[in-house]
């Protein structure tokens, strides 16, 4: 998928972006406590999908809405201590979304493929870029897309 593919993940039921290593030093909800540049753009690039609903996977939480109240933590995707595709699928589960469709999951390699061991069909538009420079700028390109085709 490239950025140009706007609308074949136009309104999705969910987006799902990933957290960030650059974080607040104190208790803040999600949607403040991620300051790093690649997950504003990360969000700025779910906004601009206008998405149903809009999650947060945390390598230390799992799923968080933008209003979930956390701790900062220094945990990567992947270290010992990090989610896994089994408790997301436990918290999908509990908060009732596993069947919803479309999903969008913006976010790097490993992101997408706990995204997917949930949500097997879900859209990827950063597939195919070769890093973080690469998939910022796709971001911005879908942003723009999308935002010149609003009502």
């Amino acid at each position: 998928m490239t950025a140009n593919d706007h609308l074949d993940c136009n309104r999705p039921e969910l987006v799902v972006i990933p957290c960030g290593s650059r974080k607040l030093d104190r208790p803040a909800p999600a949607a403040d406590m991620y300051v790093g540049s690649y997950h504003r753009a990360c969000r700025k690039g779910a906004e601009a999908l206008r998405p149903d609903r809009l999650l947060i996977l945390s390598a230390r939480h799992g799923l968080l809405d933008l209003d979930d109240v956390i701790e900062p933590y220094d945990t990567p995707h992947g270290a010992v201590g990090s989610v896994t595709a089994r408790l997301l699928r436990e918290q999908a589960t509990l908060r009732g979304i596993m069947g919803l469709d479309p999903v969008v999951a913006l976010g790097g390699a490993r992101h997408v493929g706990l995204v997917r061991a949930i949500w097997p069909h879900a859209r990827t538009p950063l597939a195919g870029t070769r890093g973080m420079g690469e998939q910022m700028a796709r971001l911005a390109a879908m942003r723009k897309a999308l935002e010149s085709h609003l009502p």
